[in-house]
């Protein structure tokens, strides 16, 4: 209701960088603004639930919304130009103050999205428009029914063929929105997990060949030299770890990882190249006090007896110091972590819905004597730029 008293008003007066905004954007523009319109107009429901015409995109029932929902289509093309406008001086007052942004891209997108609905033919879709395969992960050592995410899955053959235009728009528009780009599931490029599209779990799916390199090769070709980050954690394969080798592009090293098996661990800090990137952990981990409270007890040990944790210091100081101290280029520290925070505080756990990416910062935690402390911890171990 707030937006909708904002458009109001946005209405009211000319807007010449509005105008230029949707000139300049109208390639993915002009769908998501008619693709939200439609949902808005079946309560939401998905895309693949509406009627026949709209559903296929029928070029005289296109139309015809666009006509009869003109308010409504400028509504939600004015939210994203306000977003836009509002990040935009986010992004230049955090690069005043030296603060580069991480931006997170997922492999995959959503069955019920403006992407799928715009450009059925570049994915796995059978001539209803529903799914074939589906993506996810095999069942492993955590989970015996493996992980079913859902996502329809790209016609990378399709894609290729096209000098994959679909992925130069969407990288080339994160790029200006984010300085660096870490991309999710990173393996997928080299090969990806096929399930049948209705199955209850993912046990009968199978691996089908990527695009590889082939695919950033044409994006760095078109748009230069890219700054990503490569989420290379999961099945990894010979191949897959070649081709992160390959790519140059770094990877990641997850200190909550490193504890459960022996020293060749490729997570244990004796084992870290420069060209990577430390975490103690992502978002889709707990933070390290509430993991060295669930974590297994030989791998607690084998933490504490590694890294010499203190209680007395916490945990969680002596984990971020690991990371710090680190060979790898990029130290990444949560601040639920600096904040002393357990698992209360825990960003996302994955393959759940509901109570996920809620935690916010509240006023005053973040004080002076913690910015000196992190201050003097970058000097100690070399990380002040």
């Amino acid at each position: 209701q707030v937006l909708k008293k904002a458009y109001d008003r946005f209405c009211e007066r000319t807007q010449e960088a509005y105008l230029e905004y949707c000139r300049e954007n109208r390639e993915w523009l002009d769908d998501y603004a008619l693709f939200m319109t439609l949902k808005d107009l079946h309560q939401g429901k998905p895309w693949y639930e509406w009627r026949e015409d709209l559903k296929s995109r029928d070029i005289r029932a296109m139309e015809q919304i666009r006509i009869m929902c003109a308010k409504e289509i400028d509504f939600w093309t004015m939210t994203q130009y306000l977003f836009a406008k509002q990040w935009k001086a986010v992004k230049q007052y955090a690069a005043q103050k030296g603060i580069r942004i991480i931006g997170d891209i997922p492999i995959y997108v959503s069955m019920d999205s403006a992407d799928v609905w715009a450009d059925p033919e570049l994915f796995e879709l059978d001539e209803d428009l529903k799914p074939v395969n589906v993506a996810g992960c095999p069942p492993d050592a955590f989970t015996a029914d493996g992980q079913l995410w859902g996502n329809p899955l790209f016609k990378w053959d399709v894609m290729e063929q096209d000098g994959f235009s679909w992925w130069l728009r969407r990288v080339k528009h994160l790029s200006e929105l984010f300085d660096v780009i870490r991309i999710d599931h990173f393996r997928g490029f080299e090969s990806y997990y096929a399930i049948p599209a209705g199955d209850e779990n993912a046990k009968n799916g199978q691996w089908k060949k990527g695009p590889g390199l082939k695919l950033f090769n044409t994006l760095e070709e078109k748009l230069g030299k890219l700054h990503i980050i490569v989420e290379d954690l999961g099945f990894l394969t010979p191949e897959v770890l070649q081709m992160v080798k390959d790519s140059g592009y770094p990877g990641m090293k997850l200190l909550q990882f490193a504890f459960d098996g022996g020293n060749d661990n490729i997570y244990l800090p004796h084992n870290h190249i420069k060209n990577s990137v430390v975490y103690t952990g992502s978002h889709d981990n707990d933070t390290i006090l509430g993991w060295a409270l669930h974590a297994p007890v030989h791998a607690l040990q084998y933490a504490v007896e590694y890294l010499r944790l203190d209680q007395r210091e916490g945990y969680n100081w002596g984990m971020m110091k690991a990371a710090w101290a680190s060979v790898s280029e990029l130290s990444v520290v949560t601040m639920q972590d600096l904040l002393d925070l357990g698992s209360e505080a825990r960003m996302n756990t994955p393959s759940t819905t509901g109570g996920n990416w809620k935690w916010r910062m509240k006023k005053g935690a973040y004080h002076g004597g913690l910015s000196e402390k992190l201050r003097h911890m970058m000097y100690v171990y070399g990380r002040l730029r």
